[in-house]
Formats: structure tokens, sequence, C-alpha cells
């Protein structure tokens, strides 16, 4: 079990950047992949982007590709979703998940944190 809290929301201007964090719990953190994922007012929840264990592999939306980037600080049981050039349709609810899946292409995942508000303002 792990418990995932994401932080680093809030309200930006179009064209410019957000860090979001993901801390998680316990001591098996480098076991896990991390995905980023966002629900906007009215859609369905959509994937953003995934990490290795390792960090060594990333996997994004073609819809935030070149704009936004994934890392992870195992030392620090600490994930991230690095946000560039931001645009009003990035804003959404935006949650970090955990699990020991091996593949980086299963969108599913077993934990999940309680989301965090991203506004971008045009």
């Amino acid at each position: 079990q792990v418990q995932l809290v994401e932080s680093g929301g809030g309200l930006v201007q179009a064209g410019g950047s957000l860090r979001l964090s993901c801390v998680a719990s316990g001591r098996t953190f480098s076991t896990y992949r991390m995905g980023w994922f966002r629900q906007a007012p009215g859609k369905e929840r959509e994937f953003v982007g995934v990490i290795s264990r390792s960090g060594v592999s990333t996997r994004y939306a073609d819809s935030v590709k070149g704009r936004f980037t994934i890392s992870r600080d195992n030392a620090k049981n600490t994930g991230y979703l690095q946000m560039a050039t931001l645009k009003p349709q990035d804003t959404a609810v935006y949650y970090c998940a955990a699990d020991s899946k091996m593949l980086l292409s299963t969108m599913t995942f077993d934990y999940w944190g309680q989301g965090t508000q991203v506004t971008v303002s045009s």
C-alpha cells in the first residue's frame, strides 16, 4: 500500500510554467512506476504521462509532449510533473498514480492521489 499526495497546483497565465509534486509514503517508492493523469470539468480523466521505476523511461500523451516533463527522485519518494507553455485547455485537476506493474503502457493504476487543481487563464 502506498499513499500519494500531490501539491503545486494553482493559477497561472497561459504560456507560464508550473511544477507539480507527488510525495509517496512508504519505503518502496523505487519499486513503483508513477503516472500523471488529469480531469477537466465535464470530461473523462485522461492520461498525461508515466515514468518507470528507475526514471529512465517516460511516455507522454501527444497533447503534452514537448511541453511537460515527468521526473522522480527516489531518495525523496517524490515524483514531479514539470509543465511549461501552459494553455487554457490544460486546466484540470491533476492526479498522480503509482503501482508495481512493469509495463508503462498499462493505463490502470492501483494507487491514486487526491488531485491538485491547475487553472490556466487566457
